[in-house]
This record gives structure tokens, C-alpha cells and sequence, in this order.
């Protein structure tokens, strides 16, 4: 038998994270895990220039940019890309709250992202409109040249969708529990550092919530005695700062608010881009670090098994606060550092997108698989590119199999814990990473 409850012989069952491989139980040779989380771009808005196949086509093959659908020339409407370059990203933001970008989305028309849709995305009640020319943009070569390489080299999926339409915060928790507990970004984690990133001064009404009694991800790989950390930028000068908010480092070029009035802010840390924040047993604790503390564990022989990594918003290609080169740098400086280190050969690097941002994509959502606590269903977000690098990854490939942060999730499970949907969420429904991965270089098969 070759399941993990018959392993090679009927009542022979794998357990403690182990799975069936040739007849025999085994672990996976994935050691440690790095998620590294950028903001608001879509899959056409990166990888849009960089596919090959007809827009539409829906490639079966897996080979490389030739078996992953092209944007198209036009959007629905008629209306053709502009150029998303660094003036274009960092010059506005797009609105991307859950009730302009289910306009945009239009049920499955993909058509309400030009024109056709309205309001704006602000507590004041003005900012970047739900329908604007400069929603549907595409990069090239020259500014995502670094993305496109590593899906040469590495593995990438182009049917990964944001796990629910609407704002960072919420996409995010995904990622923590694989349930929504709130929209956009509704609340703020009771954390030091909350409520020092709001470029409108006026606009910080979010309450503070702090989760009890639920468990995340974080705390299924703790007690299993697996290791887990956050590294995130600037918590160190947060951290330093409490119960004050921190002041924006020389280093950051919008540090200035009176020339950067909006941007200023992305030069701090933001708690409420930490999922794992928003929850009791983990706010401020020991495993929530900073980015330089990365390189400290790398070299000191202490990277975790599951490492979420968070840049500063002026580093994470968020629109309006950010260039993308200064999010390229600093998810190349990362890549860089764990492959330089000790743990090259044993760890899995994953790089994806938290939401869309507003930016057109051409391919429908699939129906939500989440429920909200009244029973309706969470509706998916657009696409977003999900990158798998390093010695497991299926080398060369596209997957076109549907996948959400979720299934992020789901993989941890399966690789380190055994039993999947052990959060009762997400997990148990959506698709695991498998078709990402190469089952010779990662020991037991990963499913699909």
C-alpha cells in the first residue's frame, strides 16, 4: 500500500508530520519554510508581458511562459494597458476596497476596472477611484525583470487568487487562521506600533481587536515543537519606540511628510500588516522579530521552520508609498541571504502578493470556498503571482491549478503537522502546493 494509513503494508500509519513514500514513512526533505509577502499587484499586472499563450487559450501544458496566458491587448471595454513602471506605481494608489473591486470584478466580467464602476477608496471621502485608466497597467522586463527570472528558473502559478475581494488586512489573515474574521481593513491588532501608519491623520477610528482562544498556524507548528518567526521590517525601532510610534528612519527618501505627505508613513512598520498580530497568544511575543534579525538566525544556525517575512511598506511595491524596484531589492536582498546561508539545500522560499491593489486582471475568480458567520459566502479577489524558489521547486514550470493563501496553509500541515484542515477553515477545502514542487527533490510527493 503507498497511503500514509496503510504505508507499505495494511494498519501502517504515518504520523508526526511523516507521509508515504516508496512504502516506507518518511518527512519531507522541506526543512524550513520562507513566505515572503509583497502588496497590491496582480498576476497581469506582472506577469502579463511575460506569458505567451493567447489570453483565453487556457494552456494545459506546464512548460515555461509559453503555457501561461498572455493579458490581453485590450480590457473588456476596449480600453488598452498604460505602463506600470515606478513613476506609475508610486505616482497613486488604486482603490482596492472589497466593494469597488467586486465592481471591477463584475461577476466574472472583468469589465468594471476602466469605467463601469464607482466610489472611492478613503475614509475621507475622496482618493483614487474605483474605475481609472491607470487601474489596468502592465510592467515589463525592465521593472519585474527579477520576477520573470525567477519563474524561468523556479516555479510559478497563474491561477492563485487572493483569498477574499477587498483590502491587505483581510487577505492577509489567510495566512494565519484561513478564515475571515473582518473585511478590507476593518480592524487594527492591539500591538505596539497600532495606528502610527495612517497617511490621513483623521482617519484612525479602527478598533483594536486581539483574538483569544483561536489558534493559527503559528501556534499548530509550536506545539508540534517546530519553530516559527515573523521577521518584519522596522519592528526593532516599533518596538524601541512604545509606547510612542517610531520616527521614520534617515534612510527612508520620504521620510519628509511635508514633501511625501502619503508616503511618509510607509517608511515605518505596520503592525497591521502581521496577521499573526491580531492574535493573543502570539501580539508582541517572542516570535514576532525584525528583518535584521533574519540574517542573525541565518547565520546563527536558528532559522525557524516556517519564517513570514514583511518589508516596511515603502519596500513592498504598495502604490502611491512604494517604487517596485524598492520591493525587487528587497525580496532579491532575502532571496539572497538563505542562499547564501547554510540552509540553501533545505529550505522552500515562496513569494506572493497579498491582494490585487485595484489592477485589472483578465481572469475570472472561482465561487469562494470561506463563509462569513452569517452564512454568505466570501467572494475570491483576483489573481495574484505566487512564486515557489529554490531546490524544490518544479523548475521551468507554470501551475494552472486554483490555489489561494490558503493553501500556503494547508502545505505547512501536510509538511510538517500530517493531517490537513486542522483549522477548520480554508484549509480543509482549497488545493495544496503540489503541482509547485519537485517530488524528486522534496522526498515524499507533495499533493496537488
Amino acid at each position: 500500500m503507498a497511503d500514509d494509513q496503510n504505508c507499505g503494508g495494511c494498519g501502517v500509519v504515518c504520523s508526526g508530520g511523516q507521509h508515504c513514500g516508496r512504502g516506507t514513512c518518511q518527512a519531507s526533505k522541506i526543512e524550513h519554510v520562507v513566505l515572503i509577502v509583497q502588496e497590491n499587484h496582480t498576476f497581469d499586472s506582472y506577469f502579463g508581458r511575460y506569458c505567451k499563450a493567447a489570453a483565453g487559450s487556457n494552456p494545459t501544458c506546464t512548460a515555461g511562459r509559453d503555457c501561461c496566458e498572455a493579458a490581453p491587448a485590450t480590457e473588456p471595454r476596449g480600453a488598452s494597458p498604460t505602463v506600470l513602471d515606478d513613476d506609475s506605481n508610486f505616482g497613486s494608489d488604486r482603490d482596492h476596497a472589497q466593494d469597488c473591486e467586486l465592481q471591477q470584478i463584475n461577476g466574472g466580467k472583468m469589465d468594471g476596472f476602466v469605467t463601469g464602476s464607482s466610489g472611492s477608496d478613503t475614509c475621507l471621502g475622496f482618493g483614487p477611484s474605483c474605475s481609472n485608466p491607470k487601474n489596468w497597467a502592465l510592467a515589463g522586463e525592465s521593472t519585474v525583470g527579477l520576477y520573470w527570472s525567477l519563474a524561468d528558473q523556479n516555479a510559478l502559478a497563474d491561477r492563485y487568487f487572493q483569498p477574499i475581494a477587498g483590502g491587505t488586512a483581510s487577505n492577509n489573515m489567510y495566512f494565519a487562521t484561513t478564515h475571515v474574521p473582518f473585511v478590507n481593513n476593518q480592524y487594527f491588532p492591539a500591538s505596539i506600533a497600532t495606528g502610527c501608519v495612517d497617511p490621513n491623520g483623521t482617519c484612525i477610528t479602527k478598533d483594536r481587536i486581539s483574538y483569544a482562544g483561536r489558534s493559527t498556524i503559528a501556534d499548530l507548528l509550536l506545539g508540534a515543537g517546530k519553530t516559527f518567526s515573523v521577521y518584519a521590517d522596522g519592528f526593532r525601532e516599533a518596538k524601541a519606540a512604545a509606547p510612542s510610534c517610531p520616527s521614520a528612519p534617515s534612510s527612508c527618501p520620504y521620510s519628509s511628510c511635508i514633501a511625501h505627505p502619503v508616503a511618509c508613513h510607509a517608511c515605518i512598520y505596520d503592525a497591521s500588516d502581521i496577521p499573526f498580530q491580531y492574535y493573543a497568544s502570539l501580539v508582541d511575543g517572542p516570535h514576532i522579530e525584525d528583518y535584521a534579525d533574519l540574517k542573525t538566525d541565518l547565520d546563527g544556525g536558528k532559522l525557524p521552520s516556517f519564517a513570514f517575512v514583511k518589508a516596511k511598506e515603502w519596500h513592498s511595491e504598495h502604490p502611491n508609498v512604494s517604487t517596485i524596484t524598492d520591493g525587487v531589492s528587497f525580496v532579491a536582498n532575502t532571496l539572497n541571504l538563505i542562499a547564501a546561508s547554510r540552509y540553501a539545500a533545505s529550505t522552500l522560499v515562496l513569494v506572493t502578493w497579498d491582494e490585487g491593489g485595484g489592477f485589472f486582471d483578465h481572469v475570472p475568480p472561482p465561487p469562494g470556498v470561506d463563509k462569513y458567520d452569517d452564512g454568505k459566502t466570501v467572494p475570491y479577489g483576483t489573481r495574484v503571482p505566487m512564486l515557489a524558489v529554490g531546490a524544490f521547486a518544479r523548475k521551468g514550470s507554470v501551475s494552472h491549478v486554483p490555489m489561494e493563501h490558503s493553501s500556503v496553509v494547508r502545505f505547512l500541515e501536510y509538511n510538517f503537522l500530517g493531517p490537513v484542515g486542522q483549522l477548520s477553515g480554508n484549509d480543509a477545502k482549497v488545493h495544496n502546493l503540489g503541482s509547485l514542487l519537485d517530488p524528486e527533490k522534496t522526498g515524499v510527493p507533495i499533493p496537488e
